[in-house]
């Protein structure tokens, strides 16, 4: 394709704007538009200050293209860190795990879970209708589901009981804090997808409180959070009755816990 500018002037450009990453940026750019025109148009969106997740319609995550529509929250590189853990505790079952992605976004850690497993039950549920719509087109590619609702309601309720996996993504910067993050997260994605109120964990104590209904005998739910938060959040899954533990990775600078329910 014949660029309406050359690749220097992009990167230039983009580094004018504050992206640290222009070189990267630009060549992902011209590589992704399909005409000069949609070029243009893709380095001013960028330029202005819209995700690059958002500008080329897709973020990379464990290795995968995950489309990512405008508005929709932009799976983190920390968060593969999550999907690991939760390959870990669905090895050894002898049949597809029952894997549930809440406050799925995108649908990009269930639709990562279930490439990696390979054999999994997908079902994945956001309370945002823009999330929704964008999960749907990347669940689907894995053989799963995605319903619209709050948390657990809108899961058929045929899962009680049966989720070996429970993957949650939960919201979980506390709300004076929203403020402070990069403009491209907090103008440009969903409230909902960042704010987990007072003390970052209002969500996760929703969560952990009705997980014990949905799991398995032996299944586990994931969550990630922030490593000061850590300790609180494993005081909430351990009050649900769930058997808590930290898993950290400092090269991602990520922070799960995990909770496991207990076998018969």
């Amino acid at each position: 394709m014949s660029a309406p500018f050359s690749e220097s002037v992009i990167v230039s450009r983009l580094r004018a704007a504050g992206c640290v990453f222009a070189e990267d940026e630009a060549r992902l750019l011209i590589s992704t538009a399909a005409t000069p025109d949609a070029l243009a148009a893709m380095v001013d969106r960028r330029a202005g200050g819209l995700p690059l997740e958002h500008v080329l319609g897709w973020a990379e995550f464990c290795g995968l293209r995950i489309a990512v529509d405008p508005g929709v929250f932009v799976p983190r590189r920390r968060t593969e860190f999550l999907v690991r853990r939760a390959a870990v505790a669905a090895t050894g079952l002898g049949r597809p795990a029952v894997v549930v992605d809440l406050c799925c976004g995108s649908g990009a850690l269930g639709a990562a879970l279930a490439g990696i497993l390979d054999r999994a039950e997908l079902h994945a549920a956001d309370i945002d209708p823009a999330a929704v719509r964008c999960a749907r087109r990347n669940v689907a590619a894995v053989g799963g589901r995605v319903y619209e609702g709050d948390l657990y309601d809108p899961l058929p309720a045929a899962l009680r009981g049966r989720v070996d996996v429970l993957l949650a993504n939960v919201p979980y910067v506390p709300t004076e804090e929203v403020g402070l993050l990069p403009p491209e997260a907090r103008i440009h994605e969903a409230r909902v997808a960042l704010d987990g109120g007072a003390d970052g964990l209002d969500v996760l104590r929703r969560v952990a409180e009705r997980a014990p209904r949905w799991l398995a005998p032996g299944g586990s739910l994931l969550v990630e959070t922030s490593e000061h938060q850590a300790a609180r959040a494993v005081g909430t899954v351990a009050g649900s009755g769930l058997i808590p533990r930290v898993a950290s990775c400092e090269e991602l600078y990520a922070t799960v816990v995990v909770g496991t329910m207990p076998a018969p």
